[in-house]
């Protein structure tokens, strides 16, 4: 005679629900404590290492050759994760945090990205972006590689970088979205190469992931070459998001040249067709970004002025920036 399972009352699934729950609640407690355990432990190895060079004083040659000897000594009496760069990093870690602060957000992986940055508003920015963000070590190698800290922060005043470094990057109106340039140096285009708009379109859909780092928190994508209709004609938008933060559609216009007047025109026509026709009650106006390979020039200038539809224009470019030609860019401005 075959086992009757006896029907279990509508309350089980609640049962379950909320056993889940609590498992997951005390992973992430246990992943947490063990994290922050692990770094404090690496920052006390630190504190050793400086205390024993003579209180902390840097002797570079006798400096190389302890951590090799630390290295090799902690591995045979340890185990692994005890390499010369990681020893180095430990050292590095009670440098730059003489006092040892945890944060759930970041892991070793993220320190070892971080501790080399000499500046310590660039290092703090970043700190702050991976907890607001959630970036794995790997995003945040993307982004640190791309100088996204001295981007954003050559547009604002010196006050705005104190700020930026201190409570990161937030979304709160449509000109926080704008990062002038971006940097597509993932795509693997040459730059001198000659290639059309829809290469490029269709280049930023495979790497779709990437361009959503670069992008920044908050964008959902639609569709591309999304086709909506206009007096009898047909019109094409090259990207089409959803930026869940602003609660507002966002139309993207590639250009691989310079923008022109006409594309101004154009991308006011696609915002104010959204606000008529695709709008929800509860949705903000949609933003327009013409993303152009070339820089905008008065005639586009001079288009934008006294438009109340919110189009941004920005350049990108497909390969990284020049880290000290940044530096000492941003650097002039905050010594002012």
């Amino acid at each position: 005679m075959e086992n009757v399972i006896p029907q279990l009352p509508d309350t089980y699934n609640q049962l379950l629900t909320a056993i889940g729950e609590t498992l997951e609640s005390g992973r992430i407690t246990v992943y947490q404590a063990a994290n922050a355990a692990h770094l404090k432990t690496n920052w006390e190895i630190g504190r050793y290492i400086v205390e024993y060079e003579q209180g902390g004083s840097d002797r570079a040659e006798y400096g190389t050759q302890l951590l090799k000897r630390l290295s090799k000594d902690l591995t045979t009496l340890h185990g692994k994760g005890f390499s010369q760069s990681n020893v180095y990093y430990m050292r590095l870690f009670y440098k730059r945090f003489s006092i040892f602060q945890s944060t759930g957000k970041l892991e070793w992986t993220h320190l070892c990205e971080l501790l080399p940055l000499d500046d310590d508003l660039e290092r703090s920015f970043y700190i702050k972006q991976c907890e607001i963000e959630g970036w794995s070590a790997r995003e945040l190698h993307r982004q640190v590689k791309s100088m996204l800290f001295h981007r954003i922060a050559l547009s604002k005043d010196k006050e705005g970088v104190l700020q930026l470094a201190r409570d990161g990057h937030r979304v709160k109106e449509p000109k926080d979205l704008i990062r002038n340039p971006m940097i597509l140096d993932f795509l693997g285009m040459p730059d001198k190469a000659k290639y059309k708009e829809k290469d490029l379109e269709k280049r930023l859909i495979t790497y779709l992931q990437d361009f959503l780092l670069e992008m920044g928190r908050g964008f959902a994508f639609i569709g591309r070459q999304y086709r909506i209709q206009i007096d009898g004609n047909f019109y094409r938008i090259d990207l089409l998001f959803y930026h869940r933060i602003l609660k507002c559609f966002v139309i993207i216009d590639l250009k691989t040249g310079s923008p022109e007047h006409k594309d101004v025109g154009q991308m006011n026509m696609y915002l104010n067709y959204f606000n008529e026709e695709e709008n929800q009650p509860d949705d903000n106006p949609p933003i327009g970004i013409i993303l152009a390979a070339g820089k905008a020039g008065l005639a586009v200038q001079y288009a934008l002025g006294g438009l109340s539809s919110q189009i941004f224009v920005s350049r990108y470019q497909l390969y990284l920036p020049d880290r000290q030609l940044l530096e000492d860019t941003l650097r002039g401005m905050l010594d002012q």
